[in-house]
């Protein structure tokens, strides 16, 4: 069995001049990431392994939970940054089969959308958000459409 975590960054500032992957989090995103976290913690739902979008919002997002749970810094993948279901798919195909669950920090619309095509379930992330997806797959190879099921959602209050 595999478990799936994906992360919708926090909400970030808008009011910035560096551009869209550099945008810093807003304080109330840095307060929601943490009690995303302190939800993980409470369920143990401790991922093995993070991976994340290097954009700052999602990277500091992802810094937040790691931080907070005592795991190690979570890896960069910039494929994860503005994709899309066939990208993101590609992702969760080639992660290491060693983890049997791991987490993915990012955006939308990509995540509500392979979410809603991993279960056949329909997903509308918000920022912060966070679903976990549970595959009775043996290799992430093997994850595909309509193979999963979501089993946690949080939502920020």
């Amino acid at each position: 069995m595999k478990k799936l975590l994906l992360i919708r960054h926090a909400k970030a500032s808008h009011e910035t001049d560096t551009g869209d992957f550099a945008r810093p989090l807003k304080h109330s995103g840095e307060k929601d990431a943490l009690e995303l976290a302190k939800r993980l913690k409470a369920a143990d739902l401790i991922p093995q392994h993070v991976s994340s979008s290097p954009a700052l919002r999602a990277k500091t997002t992802a810094g937040i939970v790691t931080a907070y749970l005592g795991l190690p810094e979570a890896t960069y993948n910039e494929a994860i940054y503005e994709a899309y279901d066939p990208t993101l798919l590609k992702i969760i195909n080639a992660l290491p089969d060693e983890f049997d669950f791991i987490a993915l920090a990012g955006h939308n619309p990509g995540f509500s959308s392979i979410t809603t095509y991993l279960t056949g379930k329909y997903c509308n992330m918000p920022t912060c958000g966070a679903v976990l997806i549970n595959f009775e797959i043996d290799s992430w190879k093997e994850a595909s459409s309509g193979t999963g099921d979501i089993s946690w959602v949080s939502e920020p209050d």
